[in-house]
């Protein structure tokens, strides 16, 4: 053999040896791909799928209307002189015909005390109606209250205001905090 017939040899064998392993890293490469798209699309697919079946979607859509008060409320009562403390909503004449409920959430800061809270609405034509929801909770819990529970309202197109009030009747302790949040009109009741 001569000296040209082994570098052509040895060149011939080294190309070989390259170019499998170019293919072998192509192939992992290509597998990895493969893996990150499979990753990516399953993720994808069942975040939709998660999203279309979701019960709060459907409800969040169709029933929360209008937000009257989105942050907390801190409702911070002393009744030394005073005989009920109150936090109040001017609707400015807001027209309430097209929605069912008023929801919100509430926890009292105290949980030895016992609390029933007053929540009135008042339309233009002075018609007050008011209902009290009796042992507010010392976590968070949701309460929904549909408008034909405000049974002295007859008018629900001209509203004045909400009002949420806390009365010294009403509690055991003189003193205390009750929070209520997120405060919103409900176009469906239930």
């Amino acid at each position: 053999m001569e000296k040209k017939d082994i570098y052509e040899h040895l060149a011939k064998i080294y190309l070989d040896v390259s170019s499998q392993k170019k293919k072998k890293s192509n192939t992992k490469r290509n597998a990895y791909k493969k893996v990150v798209f499979a990753s990516v699309f399953f993720i994808f697919a069942l975040s939709f799928v998660l999203f279309i079946s979701s019960p709060r979607k459907n409800a969040f859509n169709s029933e929360i209307a209008l937000v009257l008060a989105p942050d907390p409320v801190k409702i911070n009562f002393h009744f030394n002189p005073a005989k009920k403390e109150t936090y109040t909503i001017n609707l400015n004449n807001l027209d309430l015909d097209r929605f069912k409920a008023l929801a919100f959430s509430l926890k009292k800061t105290n949980y030895k005390d016992s609390i029933s809270l007053r929540i009135e609405f008042i339309n233009a034509f002075k018609e007050k109606s008011e209902i009290y929801l009796k042992d507010i909770p010392a976590s968070w819990r949701d309460f929904k209250i549909n408008f034909s529970e405000f049974k002295s309202i007859s008018d629900w197109s001209d509203m004045i205001s909400l009002i949420v009030a806390v009365e010294e009747w009403n509690t055991r302790e003189k003193k205390g905090v009750v929070y209520v949040d997120n405060i919103r009109l409900l176009k469906g009741g239930g």
